[in-house]
């Protein structure tokens, strides 16, 4: 099928997606709850964060840990000692991840906006628009992010440098850089022509079938591939449709409208 077709057929597929009403359940309905753009990047980044393993429980883990943060998780954790934090979440458990994880995350996303005051700002210090794509902007804010680690145990934040394809930090991209009528957006001197597939085995597998990719491999290279790939349909969006396609393998009252699209195609 040509790649006019294939356009054609994921454009219906996104028209009749994009709508908040196929949303739940997904983390990313917590972002529509802070209007500040401050507050709702650090519950996107939270929720990206802890969105691995069963939706229901990640619905509860994020709504639990925004819960704690207020109405304002930014201006929260700019003004609370760290050893607060840390007895706030010293019961936390989210499959992997610890209460002692998610202090020493939310101790790098205070730290970000002490020194940065946003962490769109510090996103913006090493994102340079002649770069493909936003791979160097993203390796060097986890860098930024991840400082209070230290080498500890971290199952929240996925490190560029060591090839993973850092499904939840390009997810997260994707809720802040993109606006429709899914995606809230904010960060508007990010070009979405920039942002990487946020690559999980649903998406990997859509991918192996459309013939975007040979590789089984979930890395940050199969992402790539599979990016240049949504580029070539969508040069200014290659994310575009990544709701869409993942949606229907989520929920059952899409799955079949899904499949027959995708068997078309």
């Amino acid at each position: 099928m040509s790649a006019l077709c294939v356009k054609r057929q994921l454009d219906a597929l996104y028209q009749f997606c994009n709508s908040r009403r196929w949303v739940h359940p997904d983390p990313l309905e917590f972002l529509y709850l802070y209007p500040a753009l401050e507050d709702r990047e650090v519950a996107g980044l939270i929720a990206s964060s802890l969105a691995y393993g069963r939706v229901a429980q990640i619905l509860k883990s994020v709504a639990s840990v925004l819960k704690d943060l207020g109405l304002s998780p930014s201006a929260f954790l700019r003004f609370t000692p760290d050893r607060f934090l840390s007895a706030m979440f010293a019961d936390f458990r989210h499959r992997f991840t610890s209460g002692e994880e998610v202090v020493l995350l939310l101790g790098g996303v205070k730290r970000i906006l002490n020194q940065y005051g946003s962490l769109g700002a510090c996103f913006l210090e090493n994102y340079r628009s002649s770069d493909e794509t936003i791979l160097p902007a993203l390796t060097a804010f986890v860098d930024e992010l991840t400082s209070p680690f230290e080498g500890r145990t971290n199952s929240l934040i996925s490190r560029p440098r060591k090839g993973s394809a850092c499904k939840k930090l390009n997810l997260f991209l994707r809720w802040m850089v993109r606006e429709d009528r899914v995606d809230p957006g904010g960060w508007d001197r990010v070009a979405p022509s920039k942002l990487i597939i946020p690559l999980d085995t649903h998406m990997h597998r859509i991918a192996m079938g459309l013939g975007f990719t040979k590789s089984r491999c979930p890395t940050m290279k199969t992402a790539l591939e599979i990016t240049r790939a949504f580029r070539e349909i969508d040069p200014c969006d290659p994310v575009r449709y990544d709701f869409a396609l993942t949606r229907t393998g989520m929920r059952r009252d899409l799955h079949a409208f899904g499949k027959k699209m995708l068997d078309f195609i």
